[in-house]
């Protein structure tokens, strides 16, 4: 769906219930490397997670995403 364009706002936790298929921060660095190698324009972004070195992380990965 954020490939297609489909998401206009995103809220992601951290802890999506199985690291192994992936987390939060998963989808921001998934998102960095489309702004940064495909031109993607990132939905709006918020975290919403418990896990506060993991929602440092991850607010950091909206930052640098909107920089490229």
């Amino acid at each position: 769906m954020l490939k297609a364009g489909d998401v206009t706002e995103i809220s992601l936790d951290h802890d999506l219930g199985d690291d192994e298929r992936g987390t939060g921060y998963d989808v921001v660095l998934w998102i960095e490397e489309q702004v940064a190698l495909h031109g993607f324009v990132p939905p709006a972004m918020k975290v919403h997670s418990a896990n506060v070195s993991a929602r440092t992380k991850m607010e950091m990965g909206f930052v640098r995403s909107r920089q490229w």
